[in-house]
């Protein structure tokens, strides 16, 4: 914003209009009340613009002197929350460049020399999102942490907490809770491994590229991008101001992200039902009714199951406001911002809400046990027990169905009726009972203790390459 000849704020781009602009023009359009937390990144962004301006002899030393101590100012204001906004501020970006103008004087009108909030504007959202999911890995990286913690301390061997293993959300096969715990991990990894691409790819700056042909100016884009640490700087000006597929993946690697935390978030409302009681939460990490005193409810894990839809939504909403867009920047970009604020804020705290919630909560080892012993889970032990012995594997899963059928219609045990079938015997037979079912998994990234040292290393190894990357970034 700018004062007229009579003290009113107007716009920077007021010159071309006789009358000011219509307050629902202003209230419509305005972006302030959600890209204030781009301060940073917007003075960040004009440091680097002013010194580039130096550079190409733009600005005279003094001129750029005194352009970047008013901005630091401004930092200084925005920190301490002394920065006072006005009605007429449309946004951070020409929120800041009229108190750097208030501040420096008539020199503080050449920070915009050169420069377009549409490249300005992009810039500082890619500052932003860089930092921001490096943040969200080692958030990740944490929680795997956790996992791995949890795993260790429940057992790989023989001797260690096991369940059952569902599919259909039927029970299946005994696995090792280490086992289950860490394939939530592993998919994490997969996440962080996603956002770090995601970073590699956004690393670019777009600062110079103006509002959308560049400019007549002697700019020098790649001075700039140094300056402010991008890897590199934009190659196509109407390309640079126009990208925002480095806000789709963000949006799509947090909404996957919220998928795997869901996942975890419907296994332990389940677990800590009374129907299944595998597990209950701490005190710390649960919440009670308004109305019902005997209640403690999962509301972390509900929330992490149901937040997942809105980060779903927030990413489909985006890509429905891109598809229809021209060359190259229209107002509609705006609306990349909100989305990808709200969606980092949700997966943020959620990130932290289950990583707490997994480590404070207790594990009731004798009625996963108790359920993963089942007789019916080691029917597949069976079968491949036949398999060994050379019986094809389509007939023997049929011999052993039969079996579970006449169990279940007899009410008899599965084990006697296996002892008794002069098909299997005693050496078949002694392959179901308490605790025999998770050893029988051998075969190598298996649930089961013999597979359990090289999932480990694997493990081990790739949360330290993962760290490592993050930190080099």
């Amino acid at each position: 914003m700018s004062a007229d000849k009579n003290g009113s704020s107007q716009p920077l781009w007021h010159g071309r209009f006789s009358v000011a602009p219509a307050a629902d023009l202003m209230a419509f359009t305005q972006s302030l009340s959600f890209d204030k937390r781009l301060w940073k990144d917007d003075i960040a962004g004009s440091i680097a613009h002013v010194k580039g301006l130096e550079h190409v002899s733009l600005l005279k030393k003094q001129e750029a002197a005194a352009i970047i101590d008013a901005l630091n100012v401004v930092a200084t204001e925005m920190g301490d929350n002394t920065f006072v906004f006005v009605a007429s501020d449309e946004d951070i970006h020409t929120a800041i460049e009229r108190r750097v103008t208030e501040i420096a004087g008539e020199v503080g009108g050449k920070v915009h020399t050169g420069r377009s909030r549409n490249d300005q504007c992009v810039t500082a959202v890619r500052l932003w999102t860089k930092r921001e999911l490096g943040a969200l890995a080692n958030q990740l990286l944490e929680l795997c942490d956790v996992l791995s913690t949890r795993a260790d301390a429940a057992g790989w061997g023989s001797d260690g907490v096991y369940l059952p293993g569902y599919t259909h959300l039927q029970r299946a096969q005994p696995v090792l809770l280490a086992h289950h715990l860490l394939a939530h991990a592993w998919a994490f990894t997969r996440d962080i491994d996603r956002l770090l691409q995601t970073i590699e790819r956004l690393d670019v700056s777009t600062l110079g590229a103006g509002a959308l042909a560049g400019s007549s100016l002697p700019l020098d884009p790649k001075f700039t991008a140094k300056e402010m640490g991008f890897a590199t700087h934009f190659a196509n000006s109407l390309d640079a101001v126009s990208d925002r597929d480095f806000v789709a993946e963000a949006l799509f690697d947090i909404a996957l992200i919220g998928t795997h935390l869901s996942r975890i978030g419907e296994e332990f409302v389940l677990w800590t039902t009374t129907e299944f009681g595998f597990a209950s939460l701490d005190d710390s990490y649960a919440t009670g009714s308004s109305m019902l005193p005997q209640k403690k409810n999962a509301d972390i894990a509900e929330l992490a199951r149901g937040k997942t839809g809105r980060l779903i939504g927030n990413l489909t909403g985006l890509l429905a406001t891109l598809k229809g867009l021209p060359l190259a920047y229209n107002r509609d970009l705006q609306e990349d911002k909100e989305p990808l604020f709200d969606s980092y804020d949700q997966v943020s705290l959620g990130i932290t809400a289950v990583a707490g919630m997994i480590a404070t909560a207790t594990f009731h080892r004798s009625t996963m046990g108790d359920a993963a012993d089942a007789e019916m889970l080691f029917a597949t032990d069976l079968a491949e027990w036949l398999v060994q012995q050379g019986t094809p594997f389509r007939q023997a899963h049929a011999m052993v169905g039969s079996l579970v059928q006449q169990s279940i219609k007899g009410n008899e045990s599965l084990r006697d009726l296996v002892l008794k079938d002069p098909k299997f015997g005693k050496d078949a037979a002694a392959l179901i009972g308490k605790g025999l079912g998770v050893g029988h998994r051998t075969s190598p990234g298996a649930s089961g203790p013999a597979a359990a040292i090289e999932q480990q290393t694997r493990f081990s190894n790739q949360i330290a390459s993962l760290r490592a990357r993050i930190n080099s970034n």
